[in-house]
């Protein structure tokens, strides 16, 4: 990546964090925390890797994308907003009636969401799925998901980690939002994930860890080598931290995976991310 791509990323970051600032501030309550931390990622796919095409969503043999833990489909919404599968002003009818912006992703309402999710575990199932339909079609689609730390304590991931493996899915590069925090708390003291890494070879996994998270150009290095995988799916572990880019939404802990986020919050936060 070049100094300018580096600098387009990292610029667009601030801007996909001011939109899902706006969106659930408008709102006045929201998964903001999980939000924030999977907004470098999604920039560096949808800016920057993904064959997808805004003015035709459904195209056949575009990369297609899994948002697993799909509670943090306000980021998703802004960066679909952004890119124009839909207006932006839409953003503003966050899970209101009627709203084609539900709490989490709904493939039969938004412009650009590939797969329903919600129900934590399932989507990187469908993730499978997708990518082994691909293989069929020998369309040279890539599938990328995004699981979140606390959802790997479902046993349907890993499940579907097994079956990616034995079907050789190498077109499958999926991300885990490592923040180690879920609604309950941290997730070492609720159902411990350590080793990750070691947890997901075992599982036949090409793995790679990204140290930070939140630099794009890591993260750009990362699914780069992902794509040289020629017989595994990889795996993606982003350090992260929830709540990021926000400090008083970050020193919420696992209280910011839910919370009220009203005006006054929403003109603080902004405040910071310009």
């Amino acid at each position: 990546m070049n100094e300018s791509e580096n600098n387009f990323l990292i610029e667009k970051s601030k801007h996909i964090r001011r939109l899902t600032v706006d969106e659930i501030g408008t709102l006045g309550i929201g998964h903001i925390g999980g939000s924030l931390s999977i907004v470098d990622v999604l920039v560096v796919l949808y800016y920057k890797h993904m064959n997808i095409d805004p003015g035709n969503p459904k195209k056949e043999a575009r990369d297609r994308f899994v948002l697993s833990k799909g509670h943090a489909g306000p980021t998703l919404y802004s960066i679909l907003a952004d890119k124009g599968y839909f207006p932006l002003e839409e953003l503003h009818t966050l899970n209101q009636p009627g709203t084609n912006l539900p709490s989490h992703c709904d493939m039969l309402r938004t412009p650009g969401i590939d797969m329903t999710t919600g129900s934590l575990g399932q989507g990187l199932s469908c993730a499978v799925g997708m990518a082994k339909a691909s293989k069929i079609k020998k369309d040279s689609a890539y599938i990328y998901a995004v699981v979140g730390d606390g959802e790997s304590q479902e046993g349907q991931i890993w499940e579907a980690a097994m079956l990616a493996s034995q079907l050789k899915l190498n077109n499958l590069i999926a991300f885990t939002d490592y923040n180690k925090l879920q609604i309950d708390g941290e997730v070492k003291d609720i159902n411990n994930l350590d080793s990750l890494q070691d947890k997901w070879k075992a599982f036949g996994w090409n793995v790679i860890n990204v140290a930070d998270g939140h630099d794009v150009k890591e993260i750009d290095t990362a699914v780069i080598e992902g794509k040289k995988s020629m017989k595994k799916p990889t795996m993606i572990i982003l350090n992260t931290i929830k709540g990021k880019g926000v400090s008083f939404v970050e020193d919420k802990g696992a209280a910011n995976h839910n919370m009220p986020f009203g005006e006054e919050d929403k003109i603080k936060a902004l405040q910071e991310l310009n």
